[in-house]
């Protein structure tokens, strides 16, 4: 049976490769990411194959980031496809030019915080403003909320303290960054396991290369979806 709170990855180099994986997985998973690494190999095509002819939610991972005209047009044209979630950087003129794009369709706009790959030796190296990563991501997240974001992107680490933020009511926390226990945490360095980040707030858990990389990746993905549904998954960790 499939859960939609597990959104897969198809961090794959090309569209042919993403539906052959998809295929695998067949009716165990429901709701796909498609991100920038394969926007040059079919992701647009893929995206829309997935979701109309196989009934799938699909989130497209851009990262947006521009002028607030750029993207409310990029958002615009993107929001035609009837696709489900869409991220864009928290900033909160993306946002709101976001938004404005949407333009009355079901898209989802998800605003990324910190990047799951970062910690705070990558912040000082790119110039950001000093603090604790955790109380920058909720911070961002608020100002995020406040300039009309239906969600955020954040690590699992920094859930718990978003979903206990006021502006957090009704809103969506979408956590990558997710291992199940004893996985290889590859570039991600804020992780948790799924049933944690289910725990401590996230709506949706984003899993990639610990399903697609398995030897047998449905197996995979019912194995994480059997953790989300555990008890340490069922008992809310907001302290």
């Amino acid at each position: 049976m499939s859960d939609d709170r597990l959104i897969v990855a198809l961090d794959v180099p090309n569209a042919l490769q993403g539906l052959a994986l998809a295929e695998r997985l067949g009716d165990t998973v429901s709701f796909y990411k498609i991100g920038l690494g394969m926007l040059t190999g079919g992701g647009l095509a893929l995206a829309n194959e997935l979701k109309q002819d196989h009934g799938k939610r699909i989130f497209l991972d851009m990262k947006l980031f521009d002028i607030g005209n750029t993207v409310e047009n990029a958002v615009r044209g993107l929001a035609q496809f009837d696709l489900d979630f869409l991220t864009v950087h928290g900033d909160p003129h993306v946002v709101q030019a976001a938004k404005e794009g949407v333009g009355g369709k079901d898209l989802k706009i998800l605003a990324v915080t910190i990047l799951t790959s970062l910690n705070r030796d990558d912040l000082d190296a790119s110039l950001l403003k000093q603090g604790d990563v955790r109380d920058l991501v909720v911070e961002r997240a608020a100002r995020a909320f406040e300039a009309g974001a239906d969600g955020v992107i954040a690590s699992p680490q920094e859930a718990a303290l978003i979903r206990a933020l006021p502006q957090a009511e009704g809103r969506l926390i979408v956590t990558p960054g997710v291992r199940p226990a004893g996985d290889d945490l590859g570039d991600q360095k804020r992780v948790a396991t799924p049933a944690n980040a289910i725990a401590d707030g996230a709506d949706h858990i984003v899993v990639g290369r610990p399903i697609h990389q398995a030897q047998d990746p449905r197996s995979a993905a019912e194995a994480i979806m059997a953790e989300m549904r555990s008890p340490p998954a069922m008992a809310p960790n907001r302290g």
